[in-house]
């Protein structure tokens, strides 16, 4: 009885998107951190964390749902460059600050067909700690824009 109990509690707090520690570490498990938007829209994010992580990001892959993405973070603020080698699918990539607010928006970057070096490089006008890429026109149907601020906590 015990069981069914705890896994009504888990739900109930990722439900209600709250700091509960039993959803937080589950998601910690997963790789995946909730990302709330300012118009209170939840996408589910990986997390991109180590050089390797970085370097594969999305290569590879044929879809991304509406409401995942990926997070990559960085351990100072740069103008963090970021290609679309060896990515099958349109992006939206969106840079944010220290302060989780959103410094630049690349939207619908295309894919880049090319197997060698010579595919486009996206970069912000400001520095970046975070960089969010979502699956094209999220970032439009979310209403995000230069200036919002995401909420989300990254594994520590």
């Amino acid at each position: 009885m015990l069981f069914p109990m705890r896994c009504r509690l888990l739900f109930m707090c990722l439900l209600t998107l709250s700091l509960c520690p039993h959803a937080l570490a589950m998601a910690a498990q997963d790789g995946l951190v909730q990302i709330s938007t300012p118009n209170g829209a939840t996408i589910q994010a990986e997390i991109a964390d180590t050089t390797e992580k970085r370097a594969k990001g999305l290569m590879y892959r044929d879809s991304l749902a509406k409401d995942r993405g990926m997070l990559f973070t960085f351990a100072e603020p740069q103008l963090w460059t970021f290609w679309m080698k060896n990515t099958r699918i349109s992006l939206d990539i969106i840079w944010m600050d220290g302060k989780k607010r959103i410094v630049h928006i690349e939207r619908n970057v295309p894919t880049c067909p090319r197997t060698d070096d010579g595919c486009p490089q996206y970069q912000p006008n400001d520095h970046a700690v975070y960089v969010l890429e979502l699956a094209a026109g999220v970032a439009d149907a979310l209403k995000l824009q230069r200036g919002s601020v995401l909420k989300f906590q990254t594994p520590s």
